[in-house]
C-alpha cells in the first residue's frame, strides 16, 4: 500500500485541510500520514482562531513518520509563518519523490491565511515543488492579473472557469500550457476543494501515475465529490470524498 504524507493544517470542522486530506487519501487507496503545521477553529462559515505548532514538534512528527513508513509522495497545506516555512523547507529540500505544494495563503473568498512577511519565504518552497495549485486568488497576488504565470516548476490554478464548463490550467516553466475540463457545477459545496484537489493529486502520483494523468484523475474526482457533497453546515459546505473516488472514472 502507497503512502502520502499530509503537511497542512488542522480542520476542526473536518471539510478541510489535513482532515479533508486523509479522507482523500484514503478514498484512493492510499494510506495517509500527517504532520500538523496549525491548529484551527473553524466551520463551514469561517475560522475564529489559529495555533500553529512549535516548530521542533513539526519536524518530530515528520521524522517519526520517515522513520517507519515508505512515503511515497507528500502534499503540503497550510504553513502560517516564516518559522514553519524554513523548517518544510529544510524537510523537503533533499527529497526526491512528488510534492505537491497548495500555497495556502488566501482563502477563496480572500481572507489572509499567512503572515503578511510569510510569503516571500513562501515562494522558496516553489523550487522543491512537483507542482504548485494555487486558487484564483493565491494565483493572481503571486503571478498578477491578467496571469503571467512564471515558476520553476508546474502550477495549476485552480476554478478557472467560464460558460458551463470549468477549466483548470496547467503552465509548464517553458511557457506551454495544459487544460483540463469538467462541467462546471453551480455549488457552495465548496469547503475542502482546494485541500483535496491537490491531495487527489498527490495520491494518484504516490500510485505511479504522471503528473496530468494524476490532475486528470483529481480533476474528475473532485468533481464528483462536489456532486454529491452532504449539504452540511450553514456555510460552503464540505465534500462527499468516498463517492467522489467511486463515481470518478
Amino acid at each position: 500500500m502507497k503512502v502520502l504524507l499530509s503537511i497542512a493544517g488542522s480542520d476542526s470542522s473536518g471539510g478541510a485541510g489535513i482532515q479533508a486530506d486523509i479522507k482523500t487519501a484514503e478514498a484512493h487507496g492510499v494510506f495517509a500520514t500527517t504532520a500538523i503545521t496549525v491548529l484551527t477553529a473553524q466551520n463551514t462559515t469561517g475560522v475564529r482562531s489559529i495555533r500553529p505548532m512549535d516548530v521542533e514538534f513539526l519536524k518530530d512528527q515528520v521524522d517519526m513518520v520517515f522513520e517507519d513508513l515508505p512515503v511515497s509522495a507528500i502534499k503540503i497545506g497550510m504553513l502560517l509563518n516564516n518559522e514553519i516555512i524554513q523548517c518544510v523547507k529544510k524537510i523537503i529540500a533533499p527529497l526526491k519523490i512528488p510534492i505537491i505544494l497548495d500555497p495556502v495563503f488566501l482563502s477563496k473568498a480572500g481572507a489572509p491565511l499567512l503572515k503578511p512577511d510569510a510569503v516571500e519565504a513562501m515562494k522558496e518552497l516553489f523550487e522543491y515543488a512537483t507542482i504548485l495549485t494555487p486558487n484564483q486568488h493565491e494565483a493572481k497576488a503571486l503571478f498578477g492579473e491578467p496571469l503571467h504565470v512564471k515558476a520553476p516548476c508546474p502550477v495549476i490554478v485552480k476554478h478557472f472557469t467560464s460558460d458551463a464548463k470549468s477549466h483548470d490550467t496547467l503552465f509548464y516553466p517553458d511557457g506551454t500550457t495544459k487544460t483540463f475540463t469538467t462541467p462546471k457545477l453551480e455549488t457552495t459545496n465548496l469547503h475542502g476543494s482546494g485541500c483535496s484537489f491537490s491531495t487527489a493529486i498527490a495520491a494518484n502520483m504516490a500510485l505511479g501515475y504522471g503528473l496530468e494523468e494524476s490532475i486528470k484523475k483529481a480533476k474528475d474526482f473532485i468533481y464528483h465529490a462536489i456532486k454529491n457533497a452532504p449539504n452540511l453546515g450553514k456555510g460552503p459546505g464540505p465534500l462527499a470524498h468516498k463517492k467522489g473516488a467511486e463515481y470518478a472514472k
